[in-house]
């Protein structure tokens, strides 16, 4: 290990960002940005999406709705520290794609709605950071509009999601009565004020000592004391902050604000520098062995979390996002799969606020784009030696599924060879029952089948309906025997199917006949979450 690969590595903050749709985590996204330099004013990512979108026929949906359906990357630079942002599409029809995002990031910030506190989206994603032993900061957004008691959602957050909150700053009222929030560790009090006309460029919001003598041109008597007390009682009545508690999973540190009007934002990136991990350890399989990568570690390897395809018919590349995991990687680098194949890596993309750059080097926690055509799908492991097979991209079980047909039946073939590279880049799921030639497609939310025939008809020139099926729900199955297995199978041919991967799946009716037959055949496990070596 060289000095230079151990201090690249300790700059690198790689996190993503979960919520609830509508907590407002696009616009906490595009504030720390413009804190971060990467953009020059808030709402630009935003702007430039709309650009991007006027150019892209396939995402007509996107214009027609105005949501996002696809993760992305944005690197910028703060304090010293390279901060990787993996932003992730809002909308719970494409929560998959968050699910995956998840397994490249070393930290989580989540958003909550103050007004709403925890929602059963923000739940569902804190779950899989849980999976995957993912420390959380936490954002309480939108205390300049009427907010719930601060205490009962540090109390929702204890008792929802078994994490200990430990405020790092505490607000004064919410809504017309916010005037901004206390640091519990230095007593000093940041002033909220909301943008006025002219203002351009990060906010910067004044600063004043609880105990200065014109403290009294900010807060009221009654409001400072309100303050004191309430900070008193929450530091009182909640652990002080621990890192290693909170880096092992158990602690949330709890930051307040408005990203609507820019404040908290630079708190919660400064927290994030202090407090997030620098890329952290890897499970994986080195030469058939179980092992931790270390991000020090001078091979260079790393996994595909994320493939990007460009769906302007007259540019049909395809980038797959790639998560380093260790060493230094140098343009035009040879690296392998864990199945053996070479990419020649001659253009690496590295996603600078919303342009993407093609870059001559990158380090362990770092996201880089490798242009392929198909060669790469999500859940590839990449390698120098080819000898490293990381842990975990998920598959969760999806909850609607629907039969595959095409108008045209000569282009059956076609249908199954452009549904199995869309399975590949992990847009949806693909099953194959072993009676029959269906191709049973799966996905989270019904949005998903409306990009999905909008991709076929515009990359593949087909015409697809996704029609009901008489399937309604799937499980993964195996065994402690392939005996065991035979067994189950033999007396269940009409449920039994697999997935792209070969991976055998039971096919039920509904949830009911899930759990009867698991009733029936107790030496069989059936699971909603299938993670392989990849």
């Amino acid at each position: 290990m060289s000095a230079e690969l151990a201090r690249e590595v300790k700059r690198r903050r790689t996190f993503a960002i979960i919520s609830h749709p509508d907590a407002g985590k696009t616009t906490l996204t595009e504030n720390l940005l413009l804190m971060g330099g990467a953009i020059r004013a808030a709402g630009a990512v935003r702007a430039r999406g709309e650009q991007r979108r006027t150019r892209s026929d396939w995402m007509k949906i996107e214009r027609e709705r105005g949501i996002s359906v696809s993760a992305s990357v944005m690197t910028f630079e703060h304090d010293d520290c390279i901060i990787n942002l993996l932003d992730t599409p809002g909308h719970e029809d494409f929560s998959e794609d968050t699910y995956r995002t998840l397994t490249a990031a070393d930290s989580a910030v989540m958003v909550l709605d103050a007004a709403k506190g925890i929602e059963p989206q923000t739940l569902k994603l804190f779950e899989v950071c849980r999976l995957r032993d993912i420390p959380i900061l936490t954002f309480i957004n939108k205390m300049d509009r009427e907010a719930q008691d601060p205490m009962e959602l540090l109390d929702e957050v204890a008792s929802k999601l078994a994490l200990d909150p430990a405020p790092i700053f505490w607000p004064q009222g919410s809504g017309n009565r916010f005037r901004g929030m206390v640091d519990l560790r230095t007593d000093m009090f940041t002033v909220f004020r909301r943008p006025q006309v002219g203002d351009t460029g990060p906010l910067v919001h004044d600063q004043i000592g609880l105990s200065a003598p014109d403290i009294g041109s900010v807060l009221t008597g009654d409001e400072l004391d309100e303050l004191r007390g309430s900070a008193e009682l929450v530091q009182g009545g909640y652990p002080a902050f621990d890192l290693t508690s909170y880096r092992e999973g158990h602690m949330t540190p709890v930051f307040f604000g408005s990203a609507l009007r820019q404040f908290g934002v630079r708190e919660l990136l400064d927290g994030l520098r202090d407090y997030a991990p620098a890329p952290r350890d890897q499970k994986a399989l080195d030469k058939g062995v179980e092992t931790q990568v270390h991000a020090d570690r001078d091979e260079v390897t790393g996994f595909v979390f994320k493939i990007q395809a460009n769906m302007d018919p007259a540019h049909r590349d395809r980038v797959a996002m790639v998560r380093l995991a260790s060493g230094k990687f140098q343009r035009g680098m040879r690296l392998k799969t864990g199945s053996g194949k070479q990419i020649g890596v001659h253009a690496p993309l590295m996603f600078v606020g919303q342009d993407r750059e093609i870059t001559d080097e990158a380090w362990a926690g770092d996201v880089i784009g490798v242009p392929n055509h198909g060669v790469l799908r999500v859940g590839d492991s990449l390698s120098e030696t080819g000898q490293v097979k990381f842990a975990g991209i998920p598959n969760f079980a999806p909850e609607i599924l629907r039969r595959a047909s095409v108008k045209d039946p000569l282009k059956a073939k076609h249908l199954k060879k452009a549904l199995e590279s869309l399975a590949e880049e992990g847009v949806t799921q693909l099953f194959r029952p072993h009676f029959g030639s269906d191709l049973i497609v799966g996905a989270v939310g019904p949005l998903q089948f409306d990009v999905l025939v909008e991709r076929l008809s515009a990359e593949y020139g087909l015409d697809v309906t996704f029609e009901a099926c008489a399937y309604n729900g799937v499980r993964w199955i195996s065994a402690e025997t392939a005996t065991d297995l035979e067994h189950f199978a033999d007396r269940n041919r009409a449920g039994m199917g697999t997935d792209l991967d070969g991976a055998e799946v039971f096919l039920a009716k509904n949830a009911w006949e899930i759990g009867y037959v698991a009733e029936r055949f107790p030496k069989i496990r059936f699971t909603n979450v299938r993670e392989r070596m990849i």
